[in-house]
């Protein structure tokens, strides 16, 4: 299977990056895996709504990624931020620009999995609130993928990874990422059976 990591943070050397890196490294050690491609919105340059679309034969470098990676994968896992208690704009301003016919078989044959990241104790309602419009889009364009319904909360994220990107030994918060993965594994597993 392939997998798409989206870390959704336009900020450099966020919090999202760092546990999106750390979701790679879990995910390197699992042998149903094939590929593993990974993408920060720090280049994030979809325009804004009503200020034009993403034009299919004019891809800016971050377009192309996200497109490219996200047709290839199987799964689709989202990092989002949490900023005053939801998600970050950019992740909603993606979802809006490709929820439409040009870009409707990014939403077939998927699975979907949402895990939130913050400084503090939080991070699932920016998962459950990215969910809820992954699975609308779905819903809306009549397509065929499951939205997975176990998040990953992301709590003290600052505290629970370094900088490189690697744990810093809280056993819970292991646990959780790996049941994460394992539970995303296993639903792509029946769905692609």
């Amino acid at each position: 299977m392939n997998v798409l990591i989206l870390g959704t943070s336009a900020r450099e050397e966020s919090l999202t990056l760092r546990f999106s890196n750390y979701l790679k490294s879990v995910l390197n050690n699992k042998s149903n895996i094939n590929n593993i491609f990974q993408l920060s919105f720090e280049e994030f340059d979809i325009p804004t709504f009503g200020r034009g679309s993403i034009d299919v034969n004019n891809l800016t470098h971050f377009q192309n990624s996200l497109i490219q990676n996200w047709q290839k994968s199987d799964i689709i896992i989202f990092a989002s931020p949490e900023y005053n208690w939801t998600t970050n704009g950019e992740v909603f301003i993606m979802l809006d620009q490709l929820g439409n016919k040009t870009f409707e078989h990014l939403f077939e044959n998927k699975v979907f999995a949402f895990s939130g990241v913050s400084s503090g104790r939080g991070g699932r309602q920016p998962a459950l609130d990215v969910a809820k419009v992954v699975s609308k889009l779905i819903s809306f364009q009549n397509k065929f993928s499951i939205v997975s319904s176990k998040i990953f909360e992301s709590h003290e994220t600052g505290k629970n990874l370094l900088e490189n990107y690697q744990s810093a030994g809280n056993i819970i918060f292991e646990t959780g990422v790996n049941n994460f993965v394992d539970y995303t594994l296993a639903i792509a597993e029946r769905w692609f059976r």
